[in-house]
């Protein structure tokens, strides 16, 4: 949907300011002219001397790993981001053109590298040295009220509310990071993790740098972008409070855990400061997979906490995980009913990931007739990424039925008041194109008569 900005890249190109005569931010999400190759290559050697690109995904690594490799051999080449920590040698073997990796959190360094530090002593880098590749020690991880928040004056376009394409209402989105880390260790998260395997100890940023920074924004959509932001109730608590204080009037999406419902006068709060959705990692409806994932819950606790949530006009969004060591076609196919039988408004389902320093790398390992690939991705014997995939729609179209979306609008519209009148008669004059370019998506893709088969007719 490409609704929130590359906040990551945004610290560290905001870090870099005043320390070269120009920069210039990219968004490739939101640079149609230069998604082209081609032009992308012309515009880099034409106007960058060092250019930082940040990998935080998989996805299309390979295809960036040939960008990089025609950049042209006078341009620096700097790379960052998660999984350019992960994959430093592999970075370096696939991209002759990288000069410097950097690992981990990036604000600090990329100002040592900016202002020429001899890079053997620049913490948390690797680099070329002639034919070899050098491997600095890791650079302690910062405490996050020393960094400057982003500079929002760099961005080259807006982030607004549009699916495929089609802008649906004229609202305006951005992230605020009011903490790094997450103080809970769920064995199936690494994002606690850097791909170094260093903790990220929770550090939270003060109360008032974090509404200062809220109210300072255009944006009418603000999601907190922490792992938790009720990670300490009482400095969500605080935070609330400083927000209706100031009467600042944005809606706010949030990360949480399922206990934020230990804590009434919190969600009462919430609901007075503008918070209209929250991020719930459920992970799971069976006890036994969420011992071993960690989570320090059980079903009867996911069934008590949910009781208490739905009493509060907040859209409730679960994160589920399937595909988990020893789990049966049965257990994953169970999600979509028991997100129906909480309450949850809307679900997104993750196949389990096993990263670098998973603590359930070792068990995967262990467990017969399971494999984890290079980049992560478990499956068994029994169960294919083919055959993951296929249970993984029929979960989505258990729960996604038409009804489905039609208690969505009703729920963002009468209960939660997410979108403003002006807002729905935007939304709904958009709605035939918006249905048009679905099914031209689904044609493309060559699964249309499927995909209306789930939807209408039998999740097969």
């Amino acid at each position: 949907m490409m609704l929130f900005p590359p906040t990551g890249l945004e610290y560290v190109a905001t870090s870099a300011m005043g320390l070269a005569d120009k920069i210039t931010l990219m968004d490739l999400r939101h640079e149609p002219d230069l998604a082209d190759t081609e032009k992308l290559i012309a515009f880099i050697t034409g106007r960058i001397d060092i250019l930082c690109v940040s990998i935080g995904w998989d996805r299309q690594f390979d295809e960036i790993c040939q960008m990089l490799n025609r950049v042209p051999d006078n341009i620096t080449v700097v790379v960052g981001g998660y999984k350019a920590t992960e994959k430093v040698e592999e970075l370096f073997k696939a991209c002759a053109t990288v000069n410097i990796i950097v690992r981990g959190e990036g604000e600090e360094t990329i100002k040592e590298i900016l202002k020429g530090k001899a890079l053997n002593d620049i913490l948390g880098i690797s680099y070329r040295e002639n034919s070899l590749i050098r491997h600095n020690p890791n650079r302690p991880l910062p405490n996050v009220d020393t960094l400057s928040a982003p500079d929002r004056s760099m961005r080259r376009n807006d982030y607004s509310f549009a699916l495929n394409g089609i802008k649906i209402a004229d609202i305006s989105f951005d992230s605020v990071l009011s903490a790094r880390g997450c103080p809970f260790s769920c064995k199936f998260c690494t994002f606690s993790l850097n791909p170094l395997g260093q903790k990220r100890n929770y550090s939270a940023r003060s109360v008032d740098s974090v509404v200062d920074e809220i109210q300072s924004l255009k944006a009418g959509v603000i999601i907190l972008s922490d792992d938790d932001f009720f990670a300490d109730p009482k400095r969500a608590e605080a935070i609330c409070d400083l927000i209706i204080k100031k009467k600042i009037k944005k809606r706010f999406m949030a990360q949480a855990r399922l206990d934020i419902a230990k804590y009434p006068t919190l969600l009462e709060k919430m609901v007075k400061a503008g918070f209209k959705a929250l991020l719930i990692g459920i992970e799971s409806p069976h006890d036994w997979i969420l011992k071993q994932l960690n989570k320090g819950f059980n079903q009867a606790a996911i069934r008590k906490y949910f009781k208490i949530l739905v009493k509060y006009p907040i859209f409730y969004s679960g994160y589920f995980i399937y595909g988990n060591i020893g789990e049966t076609e049965k257990e994953m196919l169970y999600i979509g009913q028991f997100a129906k039988e909480i309450g949850v408004d809307s679900i997104a389902c993750n196949k389990l990931r096993i990263e670098k320093f998973s603590p359930l790398r070792e068990l995967a390992l262990n467990s017969p007739g399971y494999h984890v690939t290079e980049r992560g991705e478990l499956y068994s014997d029994k169960f294919s990424h083919a055959a993951l995939k296929k249970i993984g729609r029929r979960i989505k179209f258990t729960f996604f039925k038409p009804s489905r979306y039609v208690k969505i609008l009703w729920k963002n519209i009468f209960i939660v008041k997410f979108f403003s009148f002006k807002e729905i008669l935007s939304f709904i004059s958009a709605t035939p194109r918006l249905f048009i370019s679905v099914i031209a998506r689904e044609m493309r893709r060559g699964r249309l008569g499927d995909s209306l088969k789930r939807t209408f007719i039998k999740n097969a």
